[in-house]
């Protein structure tokens, strides 16, 4: 299965992944800024040193995360032959369970991207790494994920599917999709609620042609 891949990378890449993967299991419901360089180095046995080998500071596992996410979803798109706002919503609930299942992943992730004031330049992926993480979908895995690229492919689509209200155009559209993206989640963590999915829906019909 791996034969056209050098084991020295695959072992490379086995060692990144198994740092992701340990630190999405150590944050949990807390925020990780809590959760402990060390702690994640002991859990995927990884040295410190083989840590900065693959990134740069700790919060670049959040980056990371994101790509791995957004790439799982696209897939998931592309094999639901999903588009328009039908695309839009398969993102945002997946956003809703991720959120049950690991609450302080998306506040995390958030929070570190207010305090950059940027959206995260997705990392490249070495071809070990998309066939351990992605290995029925190593093509899709390869690609690079770009949300700015998916919102307005799916608001043209919606454009083009009368399901975009008249007076808001792509480009609009999109910028709102950002905002629902961060800021509904935000919200729903004002009012005290759990139930994100309803939410990002009420944020959705303000774009939506009913």
């Amino acid at each position: 299965m791996h034969s056209d891949i050098p084991l020295r990378e695959l072992k490379k890449a086995r060692n990144k992944v198994a740092l992701y993967e340990a630190a999405l299991t150590l944050i949990g419901n807390g925020m990780f800024k809590e959760v402990m360089l060390d702690d994640i180095c002991r859990k995927a046995e990884v040295s410190r040193v083989t840590f900065f080998k693959f990134f740069q500071k700790k919060e670049d596992l959040l980056v990371y995360f994101m790509r791995v996410w957004l790439t799982e979803r696209l897939i998931e798109i592309e094999a639901e032959r999903k588009r328009g706002f039908s695309a839009v919503r398969h993102l945002l609930h997946k956003v809703a369970e991720q959120s049950k299942e690991r609450s302080g992943i998306i506040p995390s992730l958030i929070a570190f991207l207010a305090e950059k004031n940027m959206h995260p330049c997705m990392p490249e992926l070495s071809k070990a790494e998309v066939r351990l993480l992605f290995p029925d979908h190593e093509e899709l895995g390869a690609r690079t994920p770009d949300m700015f690229a998916l919102f307005e492919r799916c608001m043209t689509e919606a454009k083009l599917d009368g399901k975009l209200k008249e007076d808001i155009t792509v480009e609009l559209a999109v910028k709102g999709l950002f905002t629902v993206f961060y800021g509904a989640f935000l919200t729903a963590q004002l009012y005290a609620s759990a139930d994100f999915a309803d939410f990002y829906e009420a944020h959705l019909l303000l774009l939506e042609n009913g």
